[in-house]
């Protein structure tokens, strides 16, 4: 498996996945700015993981993975790492501008105060920033809906790369929708309640949890699906 994950990241992994993973975080910076659309650059790496611009499927990357003296279930286990380590890269660099994303938006709504003191000052749609936990719970789960719909797929065939990564961003963009934009204007309660802090570490756990058992599924799904992939 340390081989494999070596070859991810050596071979099969383009620089812009790095660039994606380092650079799109740095949104949450952006006042006014629905948090939860940065997660969906996460998805935008997969295509370019998987075609890796004549790394990836354009040089065989998956038959000649699958010539190596491994299994392939093992091959898809390494990929589904990769992959997780992306999102929590960039899950943990977005984190950590939080505090800065935090100071910036309270600095402009003080800003705007002190010229009208009526003003509201910035607003984040959806879920605020201090319900950054919920927001990363919720984005955890997504996450996993989005890994069980692109491998599954992809593996089926080993060549669907745009077909699966367009049902893959589909599904995220409809999820967060749901639980990050629709709900807090549809139930009155549930942006404050998701604010407090140990509910957030429920959904942040339960976030964790649910993911666990979703890439275990992604991963015996896919793994079955490639063994029937006659190359």
């Amino acid at each position: 498996m340390k081989a494999l994950l070596y070859k991810e990241f050596k071979l099969s992994m383009h620089v812009m996945c790095y660039i994606f993973i380092a650079a799109f975080p740095f949104m949450i910076l952006i006042p006014s700015y629905p948090v939860a659309i940065g997660f969906i650059y996460v998805l935008s790496c997969y295509p370019v993981l998987f075609l890796g611009a004549n790394k990836g499927q354009q040089s065989n990357d998956l038959l000649f993975s699958t010539l190596l003296p491994v299994r392939k279930k093992d091959i898809v286990l390494a990929r589904i790492f990769t992959v997780l380590i992306m999102q929590l890269a960039f899950m943990a660099i977005m984190s950590a501008l939080l505090p800065l994303a935090m100071h910036i938006h309270s600095g402009i709504t003080a800003s705007a105060q002190a010229q009208d003191p009526s003003a509201k000052g910035v607003e984040v749609p959806g879920l605020p920033l201090k319900a950054f936990g919920s927001i990363l719970g919720i984005a955890i789960i997504g996450f996993s809906i989005a890994d069980l719909i692109f491998f599954s797929n992809y593996y089926k065939h080993g060549k669907s790369i745009v077909g699966s990564t367009l049902w893959t961003i589909l599904g995220f963009l409809v999820y967060l929708g749901i639980f990050t934009l629709g709900l807090p204007y549809a139930i009155p309660a549930y942006n404050p309640t998701l604010s407090i802090w140990w509910v957030q570490l429920i959904v942040l756990g339960g976030g964790i949890i649910v993911s666990f058992f979703m890439h275990w599924l992604t991963y015996k799904v896919s793994a079955k699906r490639l063994e029937l992939v006659d190359f």
